[in-house]
């Protein structure tokens, strides 16, 4: 009867030994399996991906075993080319010793967008038979005026605002001979006004007149400078 005891103690211990082994090699591979096929298979960073790895190494935690560590693999994201935008005029050197030394060195714009247009337009009809500061100075009132806030908020609504530009004619500007010299300079000193490449001597200027006219505005402003024929106030 002892021996008989003994053997079947032995056999149950055998077998509670089995079970526990069995169960803790279940268990360690069900946590293998639950958290390396979720970073593999889902996108690499994505959220889903961190949240099912987290949630694994916690019931991972709960059966003893250390939980998983997430590794994140970066994502190399395509770099969007810029959309092709209107022509721009190319910006003029800043580095010349003379108004002059500037419009010299400067490359002749191949096409203006409608903005800079207008402004060359301005400096054409206004100025071209002026020296170049005269032309600037002409340049830098449109400029202004579209960024006061006192005026319409573009070039070509600063030029085209009614009663403001007498070389307007019924909305329209005349036509210009595009090949001529003067056309050249003036496409070149709208840039430089534009990016305010060089100080105009009258710069802050709102309005001008030609000096052989005396209009009754002048005497509510301060007046400026006069650069040859154009008078320049604030």
């Amino acid at each position: 009867m002892s021996r008989k005891v003994k053997s079947a103690s032995a056999i149950s211990l055998v077998a509670t030994l089995g079970v526990i082994l069995l169960g803790t090699d279940g268990s360690s591979a069900l946590a293998k399996a639950s958290v390396y096929p979720s970073i593999v298979e889902a996108p690499a960073g994505a959220t889903a991906t961190a949240s099912a790895t987290t949630a694994d190494s916690d019931s991972a935690s709960a059966e003893g075993e250390n939980p998983s560590k997430f590794v994140s693999i970066p994502v190399v994201q395509p770099v969007t080319a810029p959309s092709a935008a209107e022509p721009i005029a190319q910006q003029s050197p800043r580095d010349a010793n003379s108004l002059a030394e500037l419009v010299a060195e400067s490359d002749v714009p191949g096409k203006l967008d409608k903005q800079l247009d207008c402004l060359a337009g301005a400096i054409y009809f206004e100025a071209k038979g002026e020296p170049l500061a005269g032309q600037l100075a002409v340049g830098r009132v449109v400029v202004a005026r579209a960024e006061s806030g006192r005026f319409p908020s573009s070039y070509c609504g600063v030029v085209y605002q009614p009663s403001q530009f007498s070389f307007v004619r019924g909305g329209r500007m005349p036509s210009i001979n595009k090949a001529s010299n003067a056309w050249q300079k003036a496409k070149k000193l709208a840039v430089i006004a534009h990016e305010n490449a060089w100080t105009s001597k009258a710069e802050g200027a709102l309005f001008f007149h030609a000096r052989y006219v005396s209009p009754r505005w002048k005497n509510r402003l301060t007046r400026l400078a006069q650069i040859d024929n154009h008078v320049f106030y604030r």
